[in-house]
């Protein structure tokens, strides 16, 4: 069976991973979707507590509630959450 060496629908060039079939073998992609669902199933069996810290409840958040319509804005939480995940994520690549 003859391997193509180019994509038939766009006519580009296929890599060389795909080409000789070794594409997605070195396990990085399987290794991230396992550690993102790890990461899910963590905050999902945590979620009963997390859910009683005060994010989106902050003072500098802004809510606006009128008749028949509500509008949240949590500025402040996101930008704590945004923090804590950059020192992190820092923490880990050093």
């Amino acid at each position: 069976m003859k391997v193509p060496t180019s994509d038939p629908q766009h006519g580009f060039p296929l890599s060389r991973e795909v080409v000789s079939g070794n594409a997605g073998k070195d396990g990085k992609v399987q290794k991230l979707l396992i550690l993102l669902g790890l990461i899910l199933l963590a905050i999902g069996l945590a979620w009963p507590w997390l859910r009683r810290l005060p994010l989106g409840r902050l003072p500098g958040d802004i809510h606006i509630v009128r008749e028949g319509f509500s509008f949240s804005f949590p500025i402040v939480s996101c930008l704590i959450v945004s923090v804590v995940l950059s020192l992190i994520l820092w923490f880990f690549r050093r």
